[in-house]
């Protein structure tokens, strides 16, 4: 999976997974409070009248003041396991009250990356994906051998001479268990957390100097495999959404966003290039399962040819904080786009 590196949760916005969320001094986010796991599901089987049929609005707007409602750490006790650049937990808050309500059907997420809004939705059916073969034997293993997992990870050190012999291993040559510890270990000690690799698929990130690491949260691992149980991983790219999605699912992209500058083409989480034709083409996609009658929501970065590809759609900002910028100064907030064939 590829996505820019931008993120690093606010402090308005907080961890929503390990503390409560306090209240954000911007006028367009009133302080989340919790949800639980039953009014959770209820946005997937209660229609709300203005929730229904599909949209096209030839909008961009920023998304209305509204009261987002999140899992607290009791409410939610599955956490993403790994650190993804990208990943949106620091966005929820913005990205909940953009959410369909009155779904009955399934939730597909063909780029699931770290997974935050799987775990922060927790929806009874799923079928998740990503082309990275590392990363969804990791999620397969989570969900049917966990505590084998547990055990792998005991083995690891964070100690430099160790974190390079691991990087050095050939995963494809490794049983699955050994291959799920490794790009867990990997991911908690490396530098920023990033998950970068070469055009031959080869793991390059530098080790990182962390304080006391957590490479096994063996509590928070067994609460991610409770939470697979019942949902389907593939190692597939996003058009196979197509083969299974139906009337009534959800669908949510959060591809490797188009770059808005020449310095921040950072797309390298798998060996495959994602450019502006595999946009093109996940529009493609984007349009069909609205014709189908699915409902669709996709983030990406606030660029024009990413608003001229969904110019038929509902368009709307929301604001991320760049973690990973050479430039300290540049580590503010940046405005991203959410897509929506629905209001």
């Amino acid at each position: 999976m590829a996505k820019h590196a931008r993120l690093r949760p606010s402090a308005a916005q907080g961890d929503l997974f390990v503390s409560n969320l306090e209240k954000s001094p911007s006028a367009e986010l009133d302080a989340p409070g919790p949800l639980d796991a039953a009014a959770n599901r209820r946005r997937f089987s209660s229609p709300g009248p203005e929730e229904t049929g599909s949209l096209t609005a030839r909008s961009a707007t920023r998304a209305s003041p509204r009261t987002a409602r999140l899992p607290s750490q009791l409410d939610a006790p599955a956490a993403p396991f790994l650190k993804w650049a990208g990943g949106k937990s620091q966005l929820l808050g913005q990205l909940f009250p953009l959410l369909p309500r009155g779904l009955s059907g399934r939730y597909h997420e063909p780029f699931v990356g770290g997974g935050a809004m799987f775990f922060a939705l927790s929806p009874r059916r799923a079928v998740l994906s990503d082309l990275n073969p590392d990363l969804v034997t990791c999620y397969q293993v989570i969900r049917t051998q966990v505590e084998a997992l547990i055990d792998a990870l005991g083995e690891h050190v964070y100690e430099k001479d160790h974190y390079y012999a691991v990087r050095s291993q050939d995963a494809a040559d490794l049983p699955p268990v050994a291959r799920a510890a490794r790009f867990i270990f990997l991911n908690r000690t490396c530098f920023n957390g990033l998950h970068r690799v070469n055009r031959r698929g080869q793991f390059n990130v530098p080790f990182g100097r962390h304080t006391n690491p957590t490479i096994c949260d063996a509590t928070n691992l067994r609460r991610v495999s409770a939470a697979l149980a019942h949902t389907e991983i593939h190692c597939r790219g996003f058009k196979q959404v197509l083969d299974n999605a139906q009337a009534g699912d959800f669908v949510y992209f959060d591809p490797p966003y188009q770059p808005i500058s020449a310095t921040s083409s950072f797309t390298a989480y798998t060996s495959s290039a994602f450019g502006p034709a595999q946009q093109a083409e996940l529009a493609e996609v984007f349009r069909a399962l609205d014709a189908r009658g699915c409902k669709v929501m996709l983030s990406n970065s606030n660029a024009q040819f990413i608003r001229a590809l969904y110019q038929d759609f509902d368009v709307r900002e929301v604001l991320a904080t760049r973690a990973i910028n050479r430039d300290a100064s540049r580590r503010g907030p940046i405005a991203e786009l959410v897509v929506r064939n629905y209001r």
